[in-house]
């Protein structure tokens, strides 16, 4: 028998992340070799480890998991990763995979499920729930794509709304600089670019943006 495969376990629920851990305690040819509660903390723990797979939640402070996924793939492009999430609308899979994602498992599957998806990208497949396979590979096979009328939104990119997503969050623009390793003068200036994408002309109008937008997890930090 070989060496376990490392894993990181990404998910900001102190319980379910416990939780996750302790199942795959379990498991004789997994180890888990770190823990984060958000997208910023799991790049850094790949960083360090260069773990065989990343568990890893979307939906988290800081940075979410897309950001992350895009992220750990450039730091670290031989280590998996594997979507943990409650989301099951064909967008958020297929931006996921785009991003990086080796795999796609909601939080209601079961145990076994769960290990069968972390030990099939572990392998080299792709895994995807299979509540949600079928409408997803429909759309593929038919070559199907919802026309949609662009929007202000939709010229948002993806480093706008990481940033939105902290001004949401409640952090300066100096925080939210060192948090993604940029300069605060760049922060204000993306700042201001979404403001003029979006005609919002206050801090309280991009809060509340970012939370229509389902990008703030947590409450805003408070001043």
């Amino acid at each position: 028998m070989g060496e376990p495969r490392k894993i990181i376990v990404a998910e900001d629920h102190k319980i379910l992340r416990e939780g996750l851990i302790s199942l795959l305690a379990g498991s004789d040819d997994i180890k888990v070799v770190g823990e984060a509660e958000d997208g910023l903390e799991a790049i850094r723990r790949v960083d360090q480890v260069h773990p065989d797979l990343v568990l890893l939640d979307l939906s988290m402070p800081r940075m979410d998991g897309l950001s992350a996924i895009k992220e750990i793939k450039t730091r670290s492009p031989k280590t998996k990763i594997l979507a943990l999430t409650i989301h099951e609308s064909e967008d958020f899979i297929l931006e996921a995979f785009k991003s990086g994602a080796d795999g796609y498992c909601l939080k209601d599957a079961s145990s076994s499920e769960l290990l069968m998806a972390i030990k099939s990208v572990l392998s080299g497949k792709r895994y995807l729930s299979p509540g949600i396979s079928d409408k997803v590979l429909e759309g593929y096979i038919e070559g199907r794509k919802t026309l949609k009328t662009s929007t202000s939104w939709d010229t948002i990119t993806q480093r706008e709304r990481e940033i939105l997503k902290l001004v949401g969050e409640g952090y300066k623009n100096k925080e939210i600089a060192d948090f993604l390793y940029i300069s605060t003068k760049t922060v204000e200036k993306h700042r201001s670019n979404i403001m003029r994408k979006l005609d919002i002309h206050t801090a309280s109008g991009l809060t509340a943006l970012a939370i229509e937008k389902g990008l703030v997890t947590k409450p805003a930090r408070m001043p």
